[in-house]
């Protein structure tokens, strides 16, 4: 059950990340009534295939933006941004960020955590990175009784989907790593109305979405995002 989980924090690398792999849960929580935290490391101001159209600053300013209309359609209204540069959560002073991780935790008191596994779901070191952070910053700081989650693939969904993964280059060498059913600590499929509200908030992110939604189609690309699933360390 979603209120099982309780207070909720996510923590992740770049905006998106926490809509591609938890905002289901999100939407399902907020309309349960529970608290839900949102933490992002970065602005994610490298993400982009333009760099010329898209410098720096400017895609920072409107990825802000757009990860707030995403959250305000999940229904989530805390949100805290963690000051690192993007692609540079490897190089960042690791006691610093854990402590800022361990402050955040000691503020909002989760009952569940949620973030990437040690795999980072494509393999990106600051995906890898945060996870660490956050899985140190959890043994330190969570309440007694908290839940860590890991964001995971599902057997099935690396099957399905395999040939679009590699077709999109979404995945660094060696990756995705799929998760065995006996590991799922929690497997949702979204049922039509949260998966629709789903793909509103990603697309509310017109940067990172508008294109592979366009290439996709609406239908193909809420069946490829329909599911979340994740595992306990």
């Amino acid at each position: 059950m979603i209120t099982d989980l309780g207070t909720v924090l996510g923590v992740w690398a770049h905006p998106d990340d926490e809509a591609y792999l938890s905002g289901g849960l999100m939407a399902l929580a907020t309309d349960a009534g529970s608290r839900v935290v949102c933490a992002t490391a970065t602005r994610g101001e490298l993400g982009t295939p333009d760099p010329d159209g898209w410098p720096p600053q400017r895609l920072a300013a409107e990825r802000t933006v757009e990860l707030a209309r995403c959250l305000e359609i999940l229904g989530v209204t805390e949100h805290h941004w963690l000051g690192y540069r993007d692609g540079g959560c490897e190089q960042a002073e690791v006691a610093g960020a854990v402590a800022k991780l361990c402050e955040l935790i000691d503020r909002v008191r989760p009952d569940t955590v949620v973030t990437f596994g040690p795999d980072g779901i494509t393999g990106h070191p600051d995906h890898r990175t945060v996870s660490a952070w956050t899985t140190k910053a959890f043994e330190r700081a969570a309440p007694r009784g908290a839940r860590l989650l890991y964001a995971a693939l599902s057997e099935p969904h690396v099957r399905k989907w395999r040939g679009l993964g590699e077709e999109l280059g979404i995945y660094e060498p060696g990756y995705p790593v799929a998760a065995p059913a006996e590991r799922l600590a929690l497997d949702l499929r979204l049922d039509p109305g949260t998966a629709a509200r789903k793909v509103r908030a990603l697309a509310a992110q017109v940067t990172q979405t508008s294109g592979l939604i366009a290439a996709l189609g609406v239908q193909r690309y809420t069946a490829w995002v329909g599911a979340e699933s994740f595992v306990a360390p």
